[in-house]
């Protein structure tokens, strides 16, 4: 399995790290104990950096969750460890509920819609299904709908299969807390998810005709495959313009982005891929890298459309991450 490498300013700190942890072990003698803490970081970093990306919605913070993972890993006796991915798993949790808190606060301030950062996905993702309906944009922003903690215990639950017994360990609750938490998340994700099923060949089709629509400005065209209650969300950051509040119904939708491409001065290039396990559209302008669109269908047609063009949350659009369970 490839690890998903960090960003270069975590990878030099992740080495640093490892380099002090192996000249304190030599210094100690303790050199089996050290590579082994490396080894077992390294095994299941692709599985901490998914639980971490759909706690917080976020590669970037994730990343640094990695890090202080990394850091409180390496001081742990290895001799008194029963179960090393548990363990792992559990400091993660805990770094990301405590980065969520910061998070918060950070988005009470956001300009416009927050949109969960879009990765650029192995296919390998769309292949579990469970997996990505789990990182899909549509499920991440229903999670967003969570507290903190009900949010890690309906990931580590339901996505990761994680026994009461470990989560109420990760979580700092009783295991009767969490089965009581558990149900209660279940509901609320239950009532706001996607309403059917949708295939990987349907989504491609109804997202093929939907780049139709757009590139050829078809306005009933587009109207025919976007829901009549289909909402759309951008995520510019203060930075890129974006729409601030939620534009909701087909014609509204639909006349908003063709008008938007009659404005347009530059050279507009959609290209499918593979994002968050679902098929998405990027956007560039004059070859550059503009906007990434995922989309939520129900039924058919297309009910949510989430335009991200933050710049700042597209740096995992260059390279595949790859997530894991």
């Amino acid at each position: 399995m490839r690890v998903t490498p960090p960003e270069p300013n975590e990878r030099e700190k992740l080495v640093t790290s490892e380099n002090n942890g192996r000249e304190q072990a030599d210094a100690t003698g303790d050199g089996g104990f050290a590579d082994a803490a490396t080894e077992d970081f390294v095994a299941h970093r692709n599985l901490l950096f998914t639980v971490a990306y759909e706690m917080l919605g976020s590669a970037a913070d994730a990343e640094d969750v990695l890090q202080e993972t990394w850091l409180k890993w390496a001081g742990v006796d290895l001799g008194t460890m029963r179960d090393r991915r548990a363990y792992l798993v559990r400091i993660t949790t805990r770094q990301s509920l405590n980065r969520l808190r910061t998070l918060g606060r950070r988005k009470e301030s956001y300009v416009g819609s927050w949109l969960p950062e879009p990765l650029l996905t192995t296919p390998d993702v769309a292949e579990d299904v469970e997996l990505a309906d789990s990182v899909s944009m549509a499920m991440m922003l229903v999670l967003e709908t969570l507290t903190p903690v009900e949010r890690a215990v309906f990931v580590l639950r339901e996505v990761f299969d994680l026994g009461y017994d470990e989560i109420a360990e990760a979580v700092e609750k009783t295991p009767a807390a969490v089965r009581q938490i558990a149900h209660r998340a279940r509901a609320h994700v239950a009532a706001r998810r996607p309403r059917g099923e949708v295939t990987a060949a349907e989504s491609r089709r109804a997202l093929a005709a939907f780049q139709r629509a757009v590139e050829t400005g078809d306005l009933q065209g587009l109207l025919d495959i976007l829901s009549p209650d289909v909402v759309l969300l951008g995520d510019g950051g203060g930075i890129k313009q974006a729409v601030l509040r939620p534009i909701v119904g087909a014609d509204k939708v639909a006349r908003l982005m063709l008008g938007g491409l009659v404005k347009l001065d530059m050279e507009m290039r959609m290209d499918p891929a593979q994002v968050n396990g679902h098929p998405a559209l990027v956007v560039r302008l004059d070859g550059e890298l503009d906007t990434v669109v995922a989309v939520r269908f129900d039924e058919g047609r297309i009910t949510g459309l989430y335009a991200v063009r933050n710049p700042e949350k597209l740096s995992y659009m260059r390279e595949e991450a790859t997530l894991s369970r």
